[in-house]
Parts: structure tokens; sequence; C-alpha cells
């Protein structure tokens, strides 16, 4: 079995996790160190985000990172930066299994996004040769199985996005959305306020249709804790996205200060 086979295979199995709402986990990387990927793929987790939109990663960093989440076993769905077709293009030519869409605030914005990550006749990404096709060695194979098994996440994360979500969810190619609570809180004018009534309000609207859509639905988590991933799960959320390098590396700074407040 050729590597493209084998992750070909892993691609199928997660888009049917997200298809039948099963839970899955997923790693976040804002630091441009495939090391990270790699230890993050160790996991066993069903994919490793690539935080692109906040981050300062590039095009080439994106391709060793995709290439060492996939080496590792798992897969890597990177978080674009803006609706922009030629980065989504270069991404998934570099071997990307998927694409996180950010501020999905309508139907039109979905079905554009959508086009622009299938092949025809589902949309209109263009043919190319790279790192995905394993550089025109398995051409055929890749562009025969991308359609069904690729993976499209819209995230959900304004008012506006949570009034047109029965739209946003209906459109074909559109896998699961992820809320951004933090993001939809400047949207109602209370920024950072996640806790508040109005966005525990948009979010069980957003679970609700995605229930009723059959699509998953997603959020992160901060700190990695057991207890809390179960209760997401519990609201009905059905994948989690494990902290993040920078939020883990924070924690590990805050302990070190105050060991080393000690011993001064």
């Amino acid at each position: 079995m050729s590597n493209l086979k084998a992750i070909i295979d892993r691609r199928r199995r997660l888009k049917k996790s997200f298809l039948e709402r099963q839970k899955i986990f997923g790693t976040w990387t804002s630091f441009s160190e495939p090391q990270i990927a790699e230890l993050f793929a160790l996991t066993n987790c069903g994919f490793v985000g690539i935080d692109i939109e906040h981050g300062v990663t590039d095009l080439r960093t994106c391709q060793q990172i995709i290439a060492a989440s996939q080496a590792g076993g798992s897969l890597c769905l990177p978080r674009i930066a803006s609706h922009n077709p030629e980065m989504i293009k270069r991404l998934l030519d570099a071997g990307a299994d998927g694409i996180i869409a950010p501020m999905v605030n309508t139907r039109e914005q979905a079905e554009a996004i959508s086009s622009w990550c299938k092949f025809a006749p589902m949309g209109q990404r263009s043919y190319g040769v790279n790192r995905a096709q394993t550089y025109g060695l398995d051409f055929e194979e890749y562009a025969q199985s991308w359609n069904e098994t690729s993976v499209l996440i819209a995230q959900i994360e304004s008012i506006e996005a949570v009034k047109n979500i029965d739209e946003i969810l209906s459109v074909h190619g559109i896998d699961g959305v992820m809320v951004g609570p933090y993001d939809m809180s400047g949207s109602l004018g209370i920024p950072g306020q996640i806790d508040h009534p109005q966005i525990r309000e948009a979010t069980s609207e957003v679970l609700r249709k995605a229930r009723e859509c059959k699509k998953s639905c997603g959020t992160q988590i901060v700190p990695l804790a057991s207890q809390l991933a179960a209760s997401k799960f519990e609201e009905g959320y059905t994948f989690v996205v494990l902290s993040s390098d920078i939020f883990l590396m924070a924690e590990w700074v805050k302990d070190a200060r105050q060991l080393i407040q000690k011993f001064q």
C-alpha cells in the first residue's frame, strides 16, 4: 500500500466520523514548528489544525507540518487566513486533507469555499501536480477520491452566521461547523464575555441546528481537562480541539514562574 493510499483511508474514516457525528478530537498548532505537529500526531487525534489565520506560518512550513502530521498517522486541516481561493488551492496541493474556514457568515460564502475545495462537478478546484498527488505518481487515485474523502469545516463566529446557520449547514460539501465564541462575543458588542447569556443562547442554536441537519459541531477547550471535554460532548458538540501549543506553553510558563519564585 502506498503512503497516499493509507492517507486516503484515514481521510475516508475521518470524513465518515464527521458525517455520522461521532466523537472526534483535534489538536491545534500556532507555532511554525513541524516537530510540534509530529508530537501532536502521536496522540492518535483525528486531525492536527494549523492556525494560519492568527499565526505567521508560511506555505512552505505548512507543507512540512502537513507532512509531519500525516507521517505520524494523523491528518491535517489548516485554518486559512481569509476566504482566498489561491491559498486554498496551494494548501490542498501541498497535501492538506481539508480546510477549516474562519468567519463563514452566509450561504454564499460557504458555497464559494466549498467550490474552491472540490473538483468538478462538485466545484471548480483546478487540477495540479505537487506533494498531494505524490508529485504525479498517484494523480488518478488522488483526483478520484478527493471529493468524497476531503473535509471542510466552517467556523461560526458571528451573530450573522448564527442567523444564517440553516443555510450554511445546507451547503453541499460542508461536513461540520466550529463555534468561535470570542469573535461571536465581539459581534454582539460584549467582547471576551464568552459565558454571557447571549453567547450561550447563540451557541445553543448552532448546536441544535447542527443536530437537526446531522452535521458535526465542534469547539476548542482550554485547559486540557477530561471533565471539560466530557461537558462539551454532553452539551452536544461532536468534536473537540484540545487546547493548542500556545496555551500549553503559556501554562508551562506560569508553572515555571511559580517554581522559580519559590527558590528566589
